[in-house]
């Protein structure tokens, strides 16, 4: 990534509630906007169904049940944060490739504020969702598979939900006051850094924390 981009991530351009239209198409534009409810809507019924299936299956102790939850969840903070570092702020060299890299993260960066642009649109979870799904199928035992799956998707609606709140919401809680504080400082300090949204654990693993020690 060069110089130029780096600054341009680093530096926000607006505290305005709304950010550019980036479509000329009103349904693509409108595609690209959500409530941030509406991921509540479509993940917890689904979550739900897997817990349900879940149970339903069978063959799982306790114990075994417990670890496919934190296994699930420990599986979404390390999806969360490669696709944060790796996906959403590579941006490529092409012209084309700097528009894409804009309307996947770079407008998120350019206006932190939209509050209609700070979960993940139907447009994109649904598929994604879909894909991880047949990507855990193909290597997770049945027996595990669901409540591993509920366990993810709810680490999932988790960042969603944490997302929106770490920029429309103030925090009591020491836990939620360090994340909100952790991922303020990747949008308007060091956007190189800091990848984390519901965890810390895997930038400290792998070296990308903030540069400026949270205090």
């Amino acid at each position: 990534m060069s110089k130029e981009i780096r600054s341009v991530m680093k530096n926000f351009v607006s505290n305005s509630t709304e950010s550019t239209r980036m479509f000329s198409s009103s349904w693509l534009e409108s595609l690209s906007k959500v409530h941030f409810t509406v991921p509540l809507f479509l993940f917890i019924p689904t979550i739900i169904y897997f817990v349900w299936k879940g149970f339903t299956i069978g063959g799982l102790t306790t114990s075994g049940y417990i670890l496919c939850i934190l296994a699930g969840l420990l599986v979404w903070t390390l999806t969360e944060y490669v696709l944060h570092r790796f996906v959403f702020h590579f941006v490529p060299n092409s012209e084309w490739g700097k528009k894409l890299h804009f309307i996947f993260h770079g407008v998120h960066h350019d206006y932190p504020n939209d509050a209609l642009r700070l979960v993940l649109p139907p447009s994109v979870s649904i598929p994604l969702a879909l894909l991880f799904y047949f990507l855990f199928r193909s290597f997770v035992p049945v027996v595990y598979l669901n409540t591993f799956f509920a366990a993810f998707l709810t680490g999932y609606l988790c960042y969603d939900m944490c997302h929106y709140a770490f920029h429309h919401g103030n925090f009591t809680n020491p836990i939620l006051k360090k994340l909100k504080q952790h991922h303020m400082m990747h949008h308007y300090t060091d956007a190189d850094n800091g990848y984390g949204v519901t965890s810390i654990l895997w930038d400290i693993i792998f070296r990308s924390e903030l540069k400026k020690k949270l205090e």
